[in-house]
């Protein structure tokens, strides 16, 4: 049987819990660093710190794929993650800022780098099923649109995630600056306004999607119905069975995601010793604070174009091909990050980040259109969270190394970590064409 078309409204309404996960996201990649450092990490160590986010999305993704192609109740297959997470990252977004609170039982950045690992894992419980989710119900004419949909959507939450601080404190007049060892409340009430949106989106999607029963998906994915569990175990079995265009995706997806590891993570202390002026080990100064601000302004650019970007991309794609608009994407990505340590002003940081844009669209969709035509029926959750590995191994890698190379190499100069991202992306954008694209259709 084939699988029937979506309308427009179902593919947004399918795909709006996105809106509310990117919100969170951006939350966390705009301010985690600039919160650690408030509670006193020191430059060197702020990778070390990040490392709790990929690991956990190691270690949960896999899972909750394996379990979601399994399950089926009231709510559905993919549903009762989805809320399960979103429960999860809406407490984890507001304990996070308020972690100092428990500085007299723990050191305070020890309990921010808890609470990341939490949100984080809790993001990811909710985001791996939505991936799935596209593969479920979307026929292959349609795949390149659903995820496109679902990158559009990540871009304007991460857009209103990014800029709220920003917004709050230049707009509004909420305090942007706090003693030593505190939070601003600029930052403290975004991460509150962020845990409701994530609820709500969430909530939205639950309400307006009706997944298909397992009879009707086993028939749509040419399987006999089966209501086997399997064992934990299988998820090595399927990882030794990957399909290999995942194995190619691998490849652009490591140096993809090690660029945008590095930008997320240095991004802040980079502008605000590039472009602001501030020292090394200043952390809660006006400058270090302006400059943390106006990096959720630049977030807030790459993720407005990503937005706008990514419902283009179905129709580009059609044209001149998913990897060639992939490669283009990611090449004026990581151009876009090297022009800042050339020309270091507000305007051009703003510039860059349009270019960033483009490849964070591409990033968020082009390499699960091209995956999900590779997967076998029946194994779109667990090849999904597969697939994360290629995403937290980077990330993993570079939160190894990356502190001690930007602190013993560059003397703590944290604009060469920008220079690094952009390089990986360019190296990404030029792995893209060894990639086997199989159900590619160009006009």
């Amino acid at each position: 049987m084939k699988k029937p078309g979506l309308s427009t409204a179902q593919i947004w309404n399918m795909s709006m819990g996105f809106l509310g996960i990117q919100f969170g996201f951006a939350l966390q990649n705009a301010n985690a660093s600039r919160i650690l450092q408030n509670f006193g990490a020191d430059v060197e160590h702020l990778s070390w710190f990040w490392l709790a986010a990929p690991v956990t999305g190691l270690i949960v993704q896999p899972i909750i794929g394996h379990y979601s192609d399994r399950t089926w109740n009231r709510m559905g297959r993919r549903k009762p993650y989805f809320l399960t997470g979103a429960i999860l990252a809406s407490i984890a977004l507001c304990l996070m800022p308020n972690s100092g609170a428990l500085a007299s039982f723990i050191p305070p950045m020890f309990v921010g780098a808890g609470m990341l690992m939490i949100m984080d894992a809790s993001i990811n419980i909710s985001m791996e099923p939505f991936r799935a989710l596209v593969g479920d119900m979307l026929p292959t004419e349609q795949r390149t649109q659903g995820f496109s949909v679902q990158a559009s959507l990540i871009g304007l939450g991460a857009v209103v995630g990014s800029f709220l601080p920003y917004m709050l404190a230049e707009w509004v007049g909420v305090s942007k600056v706090a003693p030593a060892g505190e939070v601003p409340d600029n930052v403290i009430f975004s991460f509150y306004f962020g845990a409701v949106v994530f609820i709500a989106t969430i909530l939205w999607t639950l309400a307006k999607t009706k997944e298909y029963p397992p009879k009707e998906y086993a028939a749509y994915n040419g399987q006999e119905e089966s209501q086997e569990k399997g064992s934990i175990l299988d998820i090595f079995k399927d990882f030794a069975a990957m399909p290999k265009t995942m194995k190619q995706l691998g490849l652009v997806q490591f140096f993809s995601w090690f660029g945008l590891f590095s930008m997320w993570v240095f991004c802040t202390p980079a502008i605000a010793q590039h472009v602001y002026g501030a020292g090394a080990e200043d952390s809660s100064s006006v400058a270090y604070n302006d400059a943390g601000n106006w990096v959720g302004v630049m977030f807030t650019v790459y993720n407005a174009v990503s937005a706008l970007v990514a419902l283009l991309l179905p129709a580009i794609a059609a044209r001149v091909g998913r990897k060639r608009t992939h490669a283009i994407a990611l090449a004026l990505g990581g151009l876009g990050l090297l022009s800042i340590y050339f020309f270091p002003t507000q305007p051009v940081t703003l510039v860059a980040m349009a270019f960033v844009g483009l490849a964070w669209a591409s990033i968020l969709s082009m390499p699960y259109a091209i995956l999900a035509g590779a997967i076998p029926g029946g194994k779109m959750g667990i090849y999904m969270g597969i697939f994360n590995f290629f995403i937290v191994m980077p990330q993993i890698v570079n939160g190894i190394i990356g502190g001690p190379i930007i602190k013993r190499l560059f003397d703590s100069q944290a604009i060469f970590a920008l220079i690094i991202a952009g390089g990986c992306l360019l190296i990404a954008a030029l792995t893209v064409n060894f990639v086997d694209d199989k159900d590619e259709v160009v006009a």
